[in-house]
């Protein structure tokens, strides 16, 4: 089959991300003696610099791995908590119906720093100095601007000078635009970093004594009071139509931590997925591929419609769960252990018919009547609320109308003793608050997940982790790690990594053929971001699935919204075979994501 690239094949080590600079940048941690970890971190810093659309400091990431020393599969949650104001009570009181997609009331706590810390603490072998030069390298001496940076700074523009003052000054100086593929610089966030590291090393003492004292610089330092000072100093246009100062203060910084939990796994055809839990749209990979596993895939054309109806309208019914039961486990109780359980399924399977379905069908679960109807009353109510133009959700990458839009970037790294990672960082994009000049980063505004009515799932409380979208995969296959994948894309992440997997599985592409085959997504339930619309019966598709596929699909039913080819998906994979050799991939989209390794 013909790829667009090789799928890269070595015994030493791979690493493959969304930007060939952070790959790369992963792989110098290796040939400097570094482990995957080690990699997987300098990557991910490396992509707050050169991908702020997409990801920054102030945001978030959860993260599966393996490690080949303690032989435990382990999820390690960055995903930050809400405040201790955030109350519904309290946002209520600006006049709120739904938490506003930018500005300064939708952030959480920062969590992407401390779990980057505790796994290079904890797995990682290179002192914090040698991971982070790469980007400090970057943000002090420039990085080549990617078109789509430059385009979306152009587009903000005049909102920037118009209500985000600091924002206007650093991204477009006295109204000077910078230009695509000309270094861009951020020598406040290389101050940043530079100061952290210089509190890292002040005390001596061993490699994780210094991450320590990165992580309270960071924490319960000079990062947090300059976050603390910045919002309750300014208030800032959102969506809401009004300007709001935020509720983040120093005190929740420093009482937060990421966490390490075990992974929630489900077996398929002699695979077990690894994904994070119901706090994030993990299991939802795992309930579609509990449907889908009274159907013979392996019988189906990956490029035909009955592969693409059926994963569709598997997936309708694993996101309408999504919609009535996940939620941070914290803080309520979640069904996981029915909503994968074959009895269930088998039930569910039932409702998969030969045309598409336009309505949104959660299961029934005895016992939990009452929050699925409390759910279903503020999913309608939220129908008939007029709401603004969408302009902070993670996007499809066919619909990009709108250059506010914020997305996500993915990180995979495997080394030649078989540790192996997968991050979906995210958050803290240039287009979701205001550039804190003092840090030269921007906030997250993941707490427009929340809903701001009581009794529902994902109700907002103090302390909370919102209902991510972020969802890397690591696959065991015959019971030993293999595989770590991963795409950004909000809503999509699963869609798009289970056509990927299942082509895998079932048809024996390798993992550059898998990624560069043809993809699709449906828009069919609510969107996880503001304001939360829904396409009821939606199915995108690359228009290289062909006329014919197309066509049929059109006649089971499905709204059809065809997008060109090699738009939709930024899949990137890697693997570890039973002898050693290692294989990476990485998606041909937007021509920026790259695998590396030898």
């Amino acid at each position: 089959m013909f790829t667009t690239r090789p799928e890269i094949l070595g015994t030493f080590g791979v690493v493959t991300s969304t930007h060939w600079l952070a790959s790369s940048a992963g792989m110098a941690m290796m040939e400097r003696g570094g482990n995957a970890f080690d990699a997987a971190v300098a990557a991910g810093f490396v992509l707050q610099v050169v991908e702020p659309h997409l990801v920054g400091p102030g945001g978030e990431v959860p993260i599966v791995f393996h490690s080949a020393r303690t032989g435990k599969t382990e999820v390690l949650c960055g995903q930050g908590t809400t405040p201790a104001a955030a109350t519904i009570e309290r946002y209520k009181a600006e006049g709120l119906t739904l938490i506003p997609g930018n500005g300064l009331l939708p952030a959480v706590i920062p969590g992407a720093f401390d779990a980057w810390m505790q796994l290079l603490r904890d797995h990682g072998s290179l002192p914090i100095a040698e991971v982070m030069a790469p980007a400090i390298h970057y943000a002090q001496n420039g990085h080549p601007m990617l078109p789509r940076v430059a385009n979306t700074i152009a587009g903000l523009k005049d909102f920037f000078e118009r209500e985000w003052p600091t924002s206007a000054a650093f991204f477009a100086p006295g109204g000077r635009l910078p230009e695509a593929k000309k270094l861009f610089r951020n020598e406040a966030l290389a101050a940043t970093w530079k100061r952290i590291i210089s509190e890292a090393n002040s005390g001596g003492g061993s490699r994780e004594r210094c991450i320590e004292r990165a992580r309270d610089a960071f924490y319960r330092g000079f990062v947090a009071e300059a976050i603390e000072r910045f919002v309750q100093s300014n208030a800032v246009m959102d969506e809401s139509g009004n300007a709001h100062r935020g509720i983040i203060t120093a005190a929740d910084m420093a009482g937060w931590q990421a966490t390490y939990e075990e992974p929630l796994t489900y077996d398929y055809h002699g695979y077990r997925l690894n994904k994070i839990g119901a706090w994030g749209q993990g299991p939802v990979f795992l309930q579609t591929l509990a449907l889908l596993k009274g159907f013979d895939i392996g019988a189906m054309d990956t490029r035909g419609p009955d592969f693409v109806h059926t994963l569709t309208e598997a997936m309708k019914l694993a996101f309408a769960d999504r919609e009535y039961y996940y939620s941070d486990p914290n803080f309520i109780d979640v069904p996981i252990e029915t909503l994968l359980s074959d009895a269930y399924n088998d039930q569910r399977r039932k409702l998969i018919a030969d045309t598409a379905s336009y309505d949104l069908r959660p299961g029934h679960i005895p016992g939990y009547e009452d929050q699925v109807a409390r759910m279903a009353d503020a999913l309608d109510r939220l129908s008939r609320i007029s709401t603004p133009d969408q302009a902070s959700a993670e996007p499809t990458m066919a619909d990009m109308r709108s250059v506010r839009r914020g997305d996500t970037v993915h990180i995979d790294a495997i080394d030649a003793e078989g540790n192996m990672v997968a991050a979906m960082p995210s958050g803290g994009w240039l287009q979701s608050s205001p550039l804190i000049p003092e840090l030269g980063f921007m906030l997250n505004t993941r707490a427009q997940m929340f809903w701001l009515e009581e009794g529902l799932p994902a109700s907002l409380a103090p302390g909370k982790r919102p209902r991510t979208t972020l969802t890397p995969s690591l696959a065991e296959k015959d019971g030993r790690p293999y595989m770590v994948f991963g795409t950004p894309g909000g809503d999509q992440q699963e869609q798009w990594q289970l056509q990927f997997f299942l082509r895998h599985v079932h048809h024996g592409l390798n993992l550059q053929e898998a990624i560069d085959m043809p993809m699709s997504h449906t828009a069919h339930f609510p969107n996880s971001f503001y304001p939360r619309d829904r396409k009821p019966g939606n199915l995108a598709i690359e228009e290289n699935f062909g006329a014919a596929t197309i066509a049929e699909l059109k006649a089971r039913g499905h709204q059809m919204e065809v997008a060109p080819e090699w738009s939709i998906g930024r899949m990137v994979a890697a693997a570890r075979d039973e002898d050693g050799l290692l294989r990476a991939a990485a998606t041909p989209r937007l021509m920026q994501a790259y695998a590396v390794g030898r």
